[in-house]
């Protein structure tokens, strides 16, 4: 996902929110939590606008999570970074529990 490629281009349709929806991003081991507002969702990923620094973290994967319990999340590795934006692709199949 690339925030400067043409909507057409990216592939899956988007849905944009104009407020922002409210989710939290989580470390892998729960070490750090953010919260961001995510302004537009694909299937295969989603733009989040990050409240506070991000530098220092560990972002290469992350648990963005959709629901205030966690009930509903998606595992997320990071795409590209544009000031208080990010960019995030949504990962399938890394269930190391499951087999």
């Amino acid at each position: 996902m690339s925030d400067s490629l043409p909507p057409e281009k990216r592939g899956t349709a988007r849905i944009e929110f104009s407020r922002g929806v409210d989710v939290h991003m989580v470390a892998i081991d729960g070490t750090w939590s953010r919260q961001c507002k995510m302004t537009d969702v694909a299937e295969a990923g989603a733009k989040l606008r990050i409240e506070g620094s991000i530098e220092g973290l560990a972002l290469k994967e992350f648990f963005l999570l959709l629901s205030t319990t966690g009930a509903a999340f998606r595992r997320c590795e990071l795409a590209w970074i544009n000031g208080d934006n990010i960019g995030v692709h949504f990962l399938r199949g890394k269930n190391p529990g499951k087999r």
